[in-house]
Formats: structure tokens, C-alpha cells, sequence
């Protein structure tokens, strides 16, 4: 992002990007319990906008990688039949009707991933060498993705591995069938800085 300031802390039209993940999580259940994993040298940056947002979220520290982020916040939930949502906080344009989807189908099913189609044209490359494949074999996987407590807890009892890329592919490591439902296309994951003029438009169009 070309900045020192963590993506989810820089702001889009006023508010940081972080918030905006948290008002939809709120807004699909007032009651939902939030826990966020935060890295210690922000811990403070993220208590204060907890405060001034009037927001009742717990905060935990973050780990070395995404997975024991996860792992940390796992073990602060002790309702093993409750459904746990998983969702970056760089994703501030989730659909409530996403997020009901995923976690609606992780209460039937025991997890939900939402996916889209694949809209480009895709070629495999290895080494010097790439070939056309069929795209509609594929799907961009986005979050928020849902577990039953019990299961998510288990898989993320077994070591880190650099093939974990997502929650997921944890579960799956662990023998559990991945269940994908429909994400919104909206749904994107600000990594560049391209991506906050989308997110900036996209923010303002839906406010209106």
C-alpha cells in the first residue's frame, strides 16, 4: 500500500476501513459477538476507535502470520455449537446478504466459503511455459468465511503450514469438505492503492 499505516487503519471517505468491516457485521446482527486480532503496536490505535465508535468489540493481540491471528481469537470463544465468522478487515464492502449466506450455510453444512465466478480469461504458467485453462473450473474465494466452532477449533490445533492461505484451506488440511455459497462481486480485498479509489467509489454509491 506504500505506507506505514496498516491497510485496514487508513480511511476511505472519513472513516477508517476497519469500521466500515464492523458496522456490516453489526448491522446483520446487533447482537453478533466481534473480536479482533490486532497487531500490539496498533493495540492502542484500535481501543481508541473501539471508544470513540462506541463500540463493544473485544481485542486480542495478532500473531506472526494470519493463522495464528485466527488462533489466538479462536480460543477466546467457548461455545462450540456457535458459528464463527472469519473476515478480513481490508474487505470493507461484504454484502449483509453474503454474510447471511455464509453464515446460514455453516449452520446446515458445518462451514461456508463465499466465492464468484472468474470473470478474465486464465492461463497456468510453469517456468517459461503457459497454457489456457477453463475458467469456469475456478473461483476467487473471499471471506467472510464460517465455521462451526468445534471444527475450526480442532483444525487450528495442528502446526502452521505456509499452504495455509486462508481459514479455509485450514479445514480442509484437517479432512473437511469446503462448502462454497455466492459472494457479491463488490466483496474486494484492498491490497494496493488502486483499490481505495474502488472502495472509495463503491463506499459512496452504496451510501447513497
Amino acid at each position: 500500500m506504500k505506507s506505514e499505516l496498516p491497510k485496514q487503519f487508513m480511511q476511505v471517505s472519513g472513516r477508517e476501513i476497519i469500521l466500515y468491516c464492523i458496522k456490516k457485521f453489526l448491522d446483520f446482527d446487533p447482537q453478533i459477538k466481534i473480536i479482533v486480532a490486532v497487531h500490539n503496536d496498533y493495540m492502542k490505535l484500535m481501543k481508541k476507535l473501539a471508544e470513540e465508535n462506541n463500540l463493544s468489540i473485544e481485542i486480542t493481540a495478532g500473531g506472526e502470520t494470519r493463522f495464528h491471528s485466527v488462533k489466538n481469537s479462536l480460543a477466546l470463544i467457548h461455545d462450540a455449537d456457535a458459528v464463527v465468522g472469519i473476515h478480513d478487515a481490508a474487505r470493507p464492502l461484504v454484502s449483509l446478504e453474503t454474510i447471511r449466506r455464509c453464515y446460514d450455510g455453516a449452520r446446515r453444512n458445518g462451514n461456508a466459503t463465499p466465492a464468484i465466478e472468474v470473470s478474465e480469461t486464465l492461463r497456468e504458467v510453469k517456468g517459461n511455459e503457459s497454457r489456457h485453462v477453463n475458467r469456469t473450473d475456478y473461483r476467487v474465494i473471499q471471506t467472510p468465511q464460517c465455521f462451526k466452532v468445534s471444527l475450526i477449533q480442532k483444525a487450528f490445533n495442528r502446526p502452521y503450514s505456509e499452504s495455509f492461505t486462508d481459514d479455509a484451506s485450514v479445514l480442509e488440511t484437517d479432512g473437511g469438505k469446503i462448502n462454497l455459497v455466492e459472494g457479491n462481486f463488490e466483496n474486494i480485498k484492498v491490497t494496493h492503492p488502486r483499490d481505495l479509489i474502488i472502495a472509495k467509489a463503491l463506499l459512496e454509491h452504496e451510501q447513497r
